[in-house]
């Protein structure tokens, strides 16, 4: 069975919340290869991580980041949200996929490239996000790792690829076949899947030749790659 980048979806979740430094630091205690966490900003333009544009799913309070300012977030969640900054600071020399979700505007990406450039986190940091959101990280960082998220079977077009020119296309795990894995290589990119969280699941994509998986059980995924089994074998347990 083929080597995979094993990528840790926002930490371990199922350990701990998703997007905090404990979730951040169990999922590379698990074996992680990279992290992979969500980034948006406050009122007052720090980039914190958080996946929702509002507290309400992890944090039970209908607030939206966006009208909060860092102090306030940091009181509602009792410094539970941790800022970008704080998260390089954990991940230490690890690789790092920051998801950017939602619409972001050209000044909050700004902010966050300024965030990781301070933190000199630049060569071990790549960004994952839809087309509009890539074109501002591309338009403000010329050298960043790009993985383009795309959610639908038919191609990019190659004139967005040539402006976003990404490493990796970033593709939902139920679309991947042989033919959209082997094209993918074809054209030079690099494969990434998301969120696969079973075996059967993660050993498709193995076989599909992917050159990474974001899982929500990082642990599963590095156990198969170290001791694989076959699918009777995963049936009888």
């Amino acid at each position: 069975m083929r080597t995979v980048t094993a990528v840790a979806h926002r930490g371990a979740p199922y350990r701990h919340r998703e997007n905090t430094l404990d979730s951040l630091r169990a999922g590379l205690e698990l074996g992680a290869d990279a992290v992979e966490f969500d980034v948006r900003t406050t009122r007052d333009g720090v980039p914190v991580l958080l996946h929702d544009a509002t507290l309400n799913r992890l944090w039970e309070l209908d607030r939206p980041l966006a009208a909060l300012s860092a102090a306030e977030l940091r009181g509602l969640t009792a410094d539970g949200v941790p800022t970008l900054a704080d998260a390089l600071l954990t991940t230490r020399s690890s690789r790092v996929m920051v998801d950017l979700p939602g619409s972001v505007n050209p000044r909050a990406v700004r902010q966050i490239l300024g965030v990781v450039r301070e933190r000199d986190a630049e060569d071990r940091v790549y960004y994952s996000a839809d087309p509009p959101t890539l074109l501002a990280v591309r338009a403000a960082a010329p050298t960043a790792e790009l993985a383009l998220t795309w959610k639908t079977l038919a191609p990019p077009r190659p004139a967005l690829l040539d402006a976003i020119r990404p490493r990796w296309l970033n593709y939902r795990f139920g679309l991947l076949t042989h033919a959209l894995a082997d094209r993918v290589h074809h054209d030079g990119y690099l494969l990434s899947a998301w969120t696969p969280d079973t075996r059967r699941s993660m050993r498709r994509l193995i076989g599909l030749g992917v050159d990474s998986i974001t899982t929500n059980r990082v642990d599963t995924l590095c156990a198969l790659r170290q001791h694989p089994r076959t699918e009777a074998e995963d049936s009888a347990l």
